[in-house]
């Protein structure tokens, strides 16, 4: 008996204290505890849920695509990947697909080729003039080599 009367007296002090308006729960001092923050990664929405109608199947909506890290590449890489999308699109394949295949987005692979274009005039220039003469070196080369073989060809014929 004891123990109910005691339970009962805990109860109403409970509640009595529930009724009472304490200082933090007076209307001029409460305060709106704040939303919770949505997800970061955003779902598109079908056209079904635009308009406000329920897709039809839970097949309908489509995935949430999951982004992958982004990766930094070296100026050595950049220039291979380059490398493979022309040689594909020289094969016949189209742009897109050679993009797709070489696994960088287009607007990667439009920033990349126009930096790589945009080297410098003077080193051009220097390779030019280097090319140039290799190519004067080479073309002496060939002609000694075809007045040898002339020569040996007008002995064998008794022509010279």
């Amino acid at each position: 008996m004891a123990d109910l009367k005691e339970t009962e007296r805990s109860q109403a002090s409970t509640e009595a204290l529930a009724k009472e308006p304490t200082h933090e729960t007076t209307h001029e001092t409460r305060k709106k505890a704040p939303k919770p923050k949505r997800a970061t990664g955003r779902a598109t929405r079908t056209g079904a849920a635009k308009s406000g109608k329920q897709a039809p199947s839970s097949e309908a909506v489509a995935p949430l695509t999951v982004r992958t890290v982004r990766k930094i590449y070296s100026e050595k890489e950049r220039a291979q990947k380059l490398g493979e999308i022309e040689k594909q699109t020289g094969r016949g394949d189209s742009i897109k697909d050679a993009i797709k295949k070489a696994g960088i987005s287009e607007q990667t692979y439009y920033q990349w080729k126009k930096a790589a274009g945009q080297t410098p005039g003077g080193d051009e220039l220097k390779d030019l003039v280097k090319l140039e003469e290799e190519n004067v070196r080479l073309k002496k080369l060939l002609a000694d080599r075809l007045r040898k073989e002339n020569a040996e060809l007008r002995k064998k014929l008794g022509l010279g």
